[in-house]
């Protein structure tokens, strides 16, 4: 998979923000929620004398608040709760409000506080029905300045439930339902303010309750709204009557029988929704009583009855959020194609919510006593239906034919017909569940979303599995990545499907026994295993469309065909000797650095992300149709004992074929299930002789015996830096030899190959009592971990990239390793500067890296010079020692607390004392770390650390 290295983006602005921040906070007590059985934090409040008009200052309203309070604490208050509603932006169920609040601020939230919200339509959106519970009207949007959110009446009398979201953005020449009910008001009322009391030409009230309802009438078969500019159409379509076209520049004269979402400050583009019908028909009597005589009103009061139990089903449900931390997994539905994937997410707040869902409402629903079939069904409406084996899911009504329904199960996506009385309404409490089935797209084959070769591939490697996925993009259809996990390797499922539009009759199937000539190859492994090309169909046709290519790019000279999204399995363009080749992405390290391999050659090589083209839509057929033409193969009937190849017999092997023009192979065997095929390889001049076959002569060599193992005594622990190069210390030497030169420029160094700088400027460290920005890379316990400077990141994340493509192109040096010495050394799929500490047996060794403070274990071949370019950034990892808390023996217990406490995250320190030495490894700070990432508190990990010892011993 791939493996994305996170990347801080740290501004100067922030620093500075962190550091006042913590400069002005209190020293304080802090115990986060699962340390604790109960917080309790009243904050005394003053009285305040202040008017209620100066509460708050961005609506022309006076907003009630609780008493006792001034207008700092309500403005405060109200900060805090569009803070919350920020993080929480898909909504939150108004019981768990003071819960969430008390979690976030360690204060109380008011009960008072939540009848109040209805006040407050700037800081929050919500939606009661009276006798229901609370819910949402809307979509998430950005509050900005005093835009006012919509709220419908909440009533005292009424049980505090359902969901609040962050107030909903109106254009300024729109009004809040708060203002739009005063104004419908008005219009009867006589005792309006006449300032207030609007204009009869322009109000809700001046259009016919006969228009309004017909508006009505169409909404409600769009439960998911409907575009402000598609209404004319539709209205003249079902009514054969010209809709006023005038309407739409002022949509808010519909607002009284339905809900103006505006989605930008274009009066036009809106989405409406029907409200619910209560409340459109208590609208619609307002204006009867201005517009219309009283049998007519009469009329809708009988609409009303009759559908009364339609309200309901306009409640919203939220939106599925896209996971955005930690690992993802989905499980695939069904696709009708590869930009329309219907998966299901896997996950504690996904499917395992909805299990627990589906297990209530199972419960629920059986209470044949409690609960009746639905009396009115209509198209577009949710409930439950009750499915076999006495399960019950929810699903939305998409036809309706005599005393059957067709519903869509809207957790697992797919339709079937029911017979009506299997169908209930779908009851509020199993509505705050987002729908979990959902679409998303297949990166790499977008091109080919319809082809149904590709679509029948996917189909059977993917329906009802579970996959681990990379997220590329998010949106209302994410681009995905699938991984299959499942085995040993993982499979990178997208990659995998493409191979289905191979063209077959390009394909090369090597023959048993069978002799190839003019045989090319293109590339050795460490392992021994060689990549050939044999004269095709295949490989004549390569060469054709890469000719084509080159001409094509020769001609267009731009810039737009460079790779903005690379992931894994994407295949590209690479200028490689003066040609273009086909490469598959395999890893990416860095943004600006990723492994690929070539397609036709076989080999692997690290390259820059800018260096890569993608392809151009009009060949991506052509060129994707073409199967590899590198075939794996291996050098048949080697002694059986060889195990694993030495470096000097890959450097022979090297040397014998890949600066040979051609080849002639005899195949011995397929090894289908490993892609390999076993051969003999022999000069055009040595053909068909076996003994003078590439086989025998590498089998007759001596080049099978491995190094000896090794083991050096090591200095004395006192021995410093310095002495260390005077030491009498054996070397271990590796083998010398060329490397094949993947790219024209793979041996230019970036400085001297051989280093005549012994040490980087050291890392300036601040002095007791200073603060500092800084990222922990690793912690074991509070008596011993280690810290980076926050501001050094981004200079350490370039020279990490440098250094990848510069040791993954350059030639193998010759290496004298020495303890103690400074070296680049190949850890995982990275290069890290370290120092050898000890060298062990089996040819491994012991190092320390200095910029992130980890001891690990190399082999000896992973070991490279570190030159003059690669010592100018002072080694970034410092040792550190928790301040504030007495230095023991720590538990494993409270060295997993701390550790999930602190690393890989950033904090504030305040250096206590620094323990300087003249070896950077050896320096030490001891210093109190600071949790600056919540609004409104600080966190001083020490404190934390001294409370869960507390609870440990308790445990005790």
């Amino acid at each position: 998979m791939t493996h994305w290295k996170a990347t801080w983006r740290v501004s100067q602005e922030l620093s500075e923000w962190k550091r006042t921040k913590w400069e002005r906070s209190e020293k304080r007590l802090t115990v986060p929620p699962r340390f604790q059985k109960e917080l309790q934090v009243h904050l005394s409040r003053s009285s305040s004398t202040e008017s209620n008009d100066s509460l708050n200052t961005s609506t022309a309203e006076v907003h009630t608040v609780a008493p006792g309070s001034s207008a700092a604490d309500v403005n405060e208050l109200q900060s805090r709760i569009k803070e919350l509603l920020n993080k929480y932006s898909s909504g939150v169920r108004l019981s768990k409000m003071p819960q969430i609040y008390r979690e976030m601020y360690w204060e109380d939230l008011s009960t008072e506080v939540l009848y109040q919200l209805e006040n407050w339509p700037h800081v929050c959106t919500v939606d009661s029905i009276r006798g229901l519970s609370l819910t949402l009207w809307g979509h998430h949007l950005v509050v900005k300045g005093d835009q006012i959110g919509q709220v419908e009446k909440i009533h005292r009398g009424d049980p505090i439930d359902g969901f609040i979201y962050p107030a909903k953005k109106i254009p300024p020449a729109a009004k809040s339902d708060a203002e739009q009910e005063k104004a419908s008001q008005n219009v009867t009322s006589p005792k309006a303010d006449p300032l207030l009391k609007p204009n009869m030409e322009t109000t809700p009230a001046s259009l016919s309750s006969d228009f309004k309802a017909k508006v009505v009438g169409i909404l409600l078969k769009y439960s998911n709204g409907l575009w402000a500019h598609a209404l004319p159409k539709v209205y003249q379509d079902t009514y054969q009557v010209k809709f006023p076209e005038d309407i739409l520049n002022n949509l808010e004269l519909l607002s009284d029988v339905c809900v103006v979402d505006y989605v930008s400050e274009v009066p036009r583009k809106a989405i409406l929704y029907a409200k619910p019908q209560k409340c459109i028909d208590e609208n619609l009597n307002v204006t009867e009583k201005v517009k219309r005589h009283d049998s007519v009103k009469a009329t809708a009061e009988q609409q009303h009855e009759e559908s009364k139990d339609q309200y309901l089903e306009d409640i919203t449900v939220p939106s599925l959020i896209i996971p955005s931390e930690g690992s993802v997994s989905i499980m695939v539905l069904e696709l009708k194609n590869t930009n329309e994937v219907l998966i299901r997410y896997v996950g504690k707040e996904y499917s395992s919510a909805q299990e627990q869902m589906e297990d209530e409402m199972k419960a629920y629903y059986n209470q044949t006593s409690t609960v009746s079939s639905a009396q009115s069904l209509s198209v577009g409406q949710l409930v439950a239906v009750h499915a076999e084996e006495d399960a019950w899911l929810r699903a939305q009504i998409i036809a309706l034919e005599d005393n059957r329904v067709k519903v869509y199960y809207v957790d697992h996506g797919f339709n079937e017909f029911v017979e009506s009385n299997s169908v209930c309404r779908l009851q509020k409490q199993f509505r705050s569940l987002p729908f979990q089935a959902a679409k998303c797209k297949l990166a790499g084959l977008e091109a080919f979303c319809d082809d149904p070769v590709l679509v029948k591939a996917v189909e059977s490697q993917t329906c009802f599995k579970i996959f681990a996925v990379e997220i590329l993009e998010k949106s209302d259809t994410p681009l995905l990545v699938l991984y299959d996990t499942s085995g040993e390797d993982d499979i990178n499922i997208n990659a995998t499907c493409l191979k289905a539009l191979y063209d077959k009759s390009l394909e090369l199937h090597l023959q048993v026994d069978a002799l190839y000539t003019n045989v090319r190859v293109t590339s050795v492994s460490s392992d021994g295993s060689l990549y050939c090309q044999v004269p095709s169909k295949g490989l004549s046709r390569l060469s054709e469309i890469l000719q084509k290519l080159e001409d094509y790019f020769i001609y267009k000279q731009t810039s737009e065909y460079n790779v903005l999204l690379p992931f894994c399995g994407k295949i590209c363009l690479f200028p490689s000797k003066g040609k273009l080749a086909r490469v598959e992405i395999k890893i990416i390290h860095t943004r600006r650095a990723l492994d690929v391999q070539f397609m036709d050659s076989g080999t692997v090589a690290t390259v820059k992300v800018s260096e890569l083209k993608e392809i151009p839509p009009q060949f991506l057929r052509e060129v994707i149709a073409i199967p590899p033409q590198a075939l794996k193969c291996c050098l048949a009937d080697l002694p059986p004992n060889t195990g694993m190849w030495t470096p000097d017999a890959v450097l022979w092997l090297r040397d014998a074929v890949i600066n040979c023009p051609e080849f002639s192979m005899k195949v011995i065997k397929q090894d289908a299930s490993k892609g390999i095929a076993h051969i003999y390889l022999f000069a055009p001049e040595n053909f068909p002789d076996m003994d003078r076959s590439i086989n025998r002569q590498i089998k007759n060599a001596d080049l099978w015996k491995h190094q000896k193992d090794v083991f050096l005594s090591v200095a004395p622990s006192g021995t410093g830096f310095t002495k260390a190069v005077g030491d009498a210390v054996p070397a271990l030497q590796l083998p010398s030899g060329k490397l094949e030169k993947s790219f024209p420029d793979s041996g230019r160094e970036p400085g001297s190959a051989v280093s005549t700088m012994e040490m980087p400027p050291p890392l300036p460290l601040p002095k007791p009592g200073d603060l500092m920005d800084i990222y922990v890379s690793v912690a074991c316990h509070p008596g011993h971990f280690v810290v980076q400077p926050w501001n050094e990141l981004n200079n350490l994340y370039a020279l990490m990239e440098e250094m990848i493509l510069y040791y993954s192109r350059a030639e193998e040096k010759p290496v004298t390793i020495e303890k103690n010495k400074l070296y680049a050394a190949k850890i995982g799929d990275e290069w890290y500067r370290v120092i050898i500490k000890g060298i062990l047996r089996n040819g491994f060794l012991s190092v320390y890296e200095l910029d992130y403070g980890k001891h690990e274990f190399v082999s000896v071949g992973k070991v490279q010079p570190l030159l003059d370019t690669f010592r100018r950034l002072p080694f970034q990892a410092i040792t550190a020692q928790l301040a504030g808390v007495k230095n023991q023996q720590w538990s494993e217990e409270a060295s997993i607390v701390f550790r999930n406490l602190v690393e890989k995250k950033p904090f504030v320190a305040q250096i206590q004392a620094v323990n300087d030495s003249t070896n950077s490894w050896d320096r030490k700070i001891v210093t109190f770390l600071v949790d600056t990432s919540l609004p409104h508190i600080d966190t001083w990990i020490h404190d934390f650390v001294s409370q869960s010892l507390v609870e440990f011993s308790k445990g005790d």
